[in-house]
């Protein structure tokens, strides 16, 4: 073998355990070392580098456990995977939160045993740096520890639970996780729990046989079977079903789905990373979250800061969300007025990142020129959507909103009304209605569009 073949180790104190492993690191063309015990491990470790690590929890004079820990302290950066007994799911997952990127159950099999090394390999050679790292806007405190436990999370396979308010960025997370690891090349699917009927979520997780039911027109594989090899991001988890949640769990340890309709099962391999505004921990405790989904999937937690949290990185995510937005308008960036970014740096953004790219957007539309002013933020009509109200403004006029409509759409309810008002006042002459309105043409067709008012009708 060449110098440039991965290396890997093999820790286990059963013989029969350890030739086998060696025997399959060896039809992989991976060269292979065994280890009978935790010293001997410990001491292969001082003498050498290893691309990899597989260890068995019993190792006569310690425990995988131990092991990882020495790992973790010495050789932080080599991928270990350990191999448990059947259905030990509390070891394999003190090993996940110890370090150990996967683990495989007894007795193994071969095709698994296979793809658990791909995956540890793929961890080794994904150490370059990835431009995705730049996605996550901000260089404050908060943001620094994000940025560095996802890229030590992207290295694992373990589920992880991204905990964070509306509007934080949780999905974004999710997305660096994923394309900062191995399976970067595979799918990426994410599924919102709470858009989905209940009646339907069988079928759309894991699938269905033309004819399994009413409507069943055609064959769907569902999308745990979509993200196979990928990562399957399920966002507002809490919002599933109890009698859903079951099925859930089976399919993780499992690491099977069977399509409704279907009398086989399918194989699928992918990693799990979930969200959700709520404390799960606190949905557990009144019994709306099973217990044992919440210990399967909460193996890590990373928490998302709400931007209340990091007002330090306001200004530069504002210079990126108007540099992307006048990029969609084929515009040149407005500048921010001094006084409008103190505004924003001193607003307390219950709606987070999304509610600032909403904001800058309204400004965008409403400012006259090329300079956004702090009437163009519209923050008093902000606060009072979200009950803080600015006493130094007239809300008179401004619609309440109802508790259970999201931010989001009552503030583009309120864009839809006032460009509706020029529109009419206008005979929807869009030149004079972005004239009454204080934008420019191209953003007020911009905003049509969005907001689906647009009418071929030929007027100007």
């Amino acid at each position: 073998m060449s110098a440039d073949t991965p290396h890997v180790l093999v820790v286990d104190d059963e013989a029969d355990l350890r030739e086998l492993l060696v025997i399959t690191l060896g039809r992989m063309k991976l060269k292979a070392t065994a280890a009978e015990s935790l010293g001997a491990a410990k001491s292969k470790l001082e003498s050498e580098r290893y691309d990899l690590c597989l260890t068995d929890m019993n190792l006569g004079d310690g425990t995988g456990l131990e092991l990882l820990q020495h790992i973790s302290l010495h050789c932080p950066e080599m991928p270990t995977a350990v191999i448990t007994a059947y259905g030990n799911m509390e070891t394999a997952t003190e090993a996940m939160k110890l370090g150990a990127y996967d683990f495989i159950s007894k007795p193994v099999a071969l095709d698994r045993l296979r793809q658990l090394i791909e995956d540890g390999l793929g961890i080794s050679n994904s150490e370059e740096p990835h431009e995705e790292e730049d996605n996550l806007i901000g260089n404050g405190p908060a943001m620094q520890d994000l940025k560095s436990q996802v890229r030590k999370l992207a290295r694992s396979q373990a589920p992880i639970y991204i905990s964070g308010e509306s509007g934080s960025g949780k999905e974004r997370i999710a997305r660096m996780i994923h394309a900062l690891g191995p399976r970067r090349e595979k799918p990426f699917v994410a599924v919102n729990c709470g858009a989905i009927p209940s009646e339907l979520m069988e079928s759309e997780f894991f699938g269905h046989r033309k004819g399994a039911f009413t409507g069943a027109v055609e064959d769907r594989k569902g999308l745990f079977r979509e993200a196979d090899g990928g990562t399957l991001f399920l966002d507002e988890v809490a919002d599933l079903p109890l009698h859903m949640q079951v099925k859930l769990l089976r399919a993780i340890q499992e690491k099977s789905v069977r399509p409704v309709g279907e009398a086989r099962e399918f194989q699928v391999n992918l990693r799990i990373l979930c969200a959700t505004h709520k404390d799960l921990a606190s949905e557990m405790t009144v019994g709306r979250f099973r217990q044992d989904l919440f210990y399967r999937l909460n193996v890590i937690e990373a928490h998302v800061p709400p931007l209340r949290e990091r007002k330090e990185d306001i200004p530069a995510l504002v210079d990126h969300i108007l540099l992307r937005l006048s990029n969609a308008w084929e515009t040149s960036p407005p500048k921010i007025s001094g006084p409008a970014l103190k505004a924003l740096c001193n607003y307390p953004f219950p709606g987070n990142v999304r509610e600032l790219e909403n904001t800058l957007e309204r400004a965008m539309t409403l400012c006259d020129g090329m300079v956004i002013e702090t009437e163009n933020l519209h923050l008093h009509a902000t606060s009072l959507a979200t009950g803080t109200v600015n006493s130094d403004a007239d809300n008179s006029t401004l619609p309440e909103r109802d508790a259970a409509q999201p931010l989001e759409e009552f503030l583009q309810d309120i864009e839809r009304e006032e460009i509706l008002k020029a529109l009419d006042a206008t005979h929807w002459n869009r030149t004079a209605a972005a004239k009454k309105l204080g934008m420019t043409f191209r953003s007020l067709r911009y905003r049509l569009k969005k907001l689906e008012l647009d009418r071929d009708d030929g007027s100007e």
